[in-house]
């Protein structure tokens, strides 16, 4: 995201209290939500008409507010849906400690990442330790971790299922230019410069749930129901710049919090896919295990309201009667669109082959790490051009295509190509190409046959230090972990994790190649 300078930010934040002001002045807030086309006019499972908002054409990328903004009455209630969606098998979660241990802090640690892996909030080990500013721990500081105040298990209650968190085929066939501009609300007015585009609100929306494979009704939901854009013409002061109630100067505007949400959401999607039991730790100390009996897209809703709200208001949000009237107002029952299972028991990865021309020698220079931001599934493989150069070197070496398929979006470093022809990221398998660059890049609408020129490696798009191809799988919409049960198998080259993003290997019969941010001779693979 372009970085603006600082007379431009506030320019942009006085218009913003002249448009409150007047806005305020010149109409009255909706006092109800009137049912909007979705939830008239599509409760089947079709999704064989299609009308997807397209945004190839434009791109083709401290927690817990005082209160939630006061919710409109929704004319469908969560009683009146009449689900009972199954419960999934029982997870038994991790025992809490009940007496303090000592820590030493290592390279790489912050209090977050040690306040979660010991289950406690960040301030109760900042009060044990005496430590006033949660950035400044030292390599070798011992720090005492006090044991959990661990609470009753949260709710067992089923928000949504699998199929409604990610971007994948209960999403074909939503529309979301026209359902949001059903209403003149905040966000059909906002507009932002991304990247250096302007876009419009929804587009925004569009944009992060692409990018992230969330689901665009999920995204609309947690915006409504946190500030009120989707269908309020004026939202509270507050809700101006952090509407999704994260505040963190760094994380203003909708782009930069819907961002935030889609991670916390995958985070929590794909922790609990990985086996993940919880707790869920709250930054006012507490720690509360998860329900019984719960699903992934459920447990990916939990954590992000977990990182916004104090225990004893989260768990009346994530309880039957709360946050899920707000999307059932919006779009009706959402289990009446689940597909399930999302991903088949028997999944096996079309053949594929290594994303570079033959004769050419690349480094394998990541392992499996996170598909997109921090929170995703660690889906994803990098591969560096030939050559000694280090940084964003501009490269002449191509990226070819691992299968056959139709090249459905290609801007901003991403080219996304669709395997199974229907015309769809959201369906079957999908492989996104990141940071390749603009010159010579394959257009949108081009079918490629597996070994045909994509584009040239670059560090354009996403956050990149040095020259190369980020590679990730995904199926009906979720992130392929590649270190999972259907790793990469890329000519033969079978890709594993480690404890750690980054780290892991690559295996065909009896070499195994290290992954290496660099170029030596244990990272060099070729086909």
């Amino acid at each position: 995201m372009m970085r603006k300078s600082f007379s431009a930010t506030l320019i942009r934040f006085g218009l913003l209290i002249l448009a409150l002001f007047f806005g305020v002045m010149a109409c009255a807030r909706a006092d109800r939500l009137i049912l909007p086309v979705e939830t008239q006019l599509n409760q089947s499972n079709d999704i064989a008409t299609i009308a997807t908002t397209d945004v190839g054409s434009i791109f083709t990328s401290t927690p817990a507010p005082d209160s939630k903004s006061e919710q409109i009455s929704p004319t469908v209630t969560t009683s009146s849906l009449n689900y009972t969606p199954t419960p999934d098998s029982t997870r038994i979660p991790p025992p809490f400690r009940s007496e303090s241990v000592l820590y030493v802090v290592r390279i790489g640690d912050s209090l977050n990442y040690i306040a979660q892996q010991y289950q406690v909030g960040v301030e109760k080990i900042m009060l044990a330790n005496g430590l006033t500013d949660p950035n400044l721990i030292a390599v070798g500081q011992s720090l005492t971790i006090p044991p959990p105040n661990a609470m009753p298990a949260g709710p067992a209650f089923k928000i949504i299922p699998d199929s409604e968190l990610v971007y994948g085929p209960a999403s074909v066939g939503f529309d979301l230019e026209a359902y949001a501009t059903q209403w003149d609300s905040y966000l059909c007015g906002y507009t932002d410069e991304i990247e250096g585009k302007m876009v419009s609100g929804p587009q925004i929306v569009q944009l992060v749930a692409q990018r992230y494979s969330v689901n665009p009704r999920l995204l609309l939901a947690i915006l409504e129901y946190q500030s009120g854009w989707v269908t309020r013409r004026t939202v509270s002061f507050d809700r101006l710049i952090y509407p999704i109630g994260y505040i963190e100067q760094e994380y203003g505007g909708l782009f930069s919090q819907l961002s935030w949400a889609a991670d916390q959401l995958n985070l929590g999607y794909y922790r609990w896919r990985a086996g993940w039991a919880g707790p869920f730790v709250f930054a006012d100390g507490n720690s509360i295990t998860i329900g019984r009996g719960l699903n992934a897209g459920t447990v990916g809703v939990q954590f992000l309201f977990s990182e916004l709200y104090p225990a004893s208001e989260w768990r009346e949000v994530v309880a039957e009667g709360d946050f899920d009237q707000t999307y059932g107002a919006m779009f009706g029952n959402p289990f009446r669109r689940a597909i399930d299972p999302l991903i088949p028991d028997d999944l096996q990865q079309p053949i594929m082959q290594l994303p570079f021309e033959s004769g050419k020698i690349w480094s394998f220079t990541g392992g499996p790490h996170s598909a997109w931001g921090d929170g995703a599934a660690w889906a994803a493989l990098d591969f560096a051009p030939p050559g000694n150069a280090f940084g964003c070197i501009p490269s002449t070496e191509w990226v070819v295509a691992l299968a056959d398929g139709l090249i459905l979006r290609a801007e901003q470093g991403e080219v996304m190509q669709d395997l199974d022809g229907d015309g769809f990221e959201q369906t079957g398998w999908a492989v996104l190409y990141m940071h390749i660059g603009y010159y010579d890049r394959v257009q949108p609408g081009t079918y490629l046959h597996a070994g045909d020129r994509i584009g040239h490696p670059s560090c354009e798009g996403g956050i990149s230090t040095g020259t190369h191809v980020h590679l990730v799988r995904k199926y009906n919409g979720e992130w392929i972990p590649a270190d999972g049960r259907v790793p990469f198998n890329l000519d033969g080259w079978v890709s594993a994790g480690a404890d750690l993003p980054y780290d892991g290997t690559m295996t065909r019969d009896t070499v195994v190649l290290e992954a290496y941010s660099g170029r030596e001779p244990g990272n060099q693979i070729s086909r």
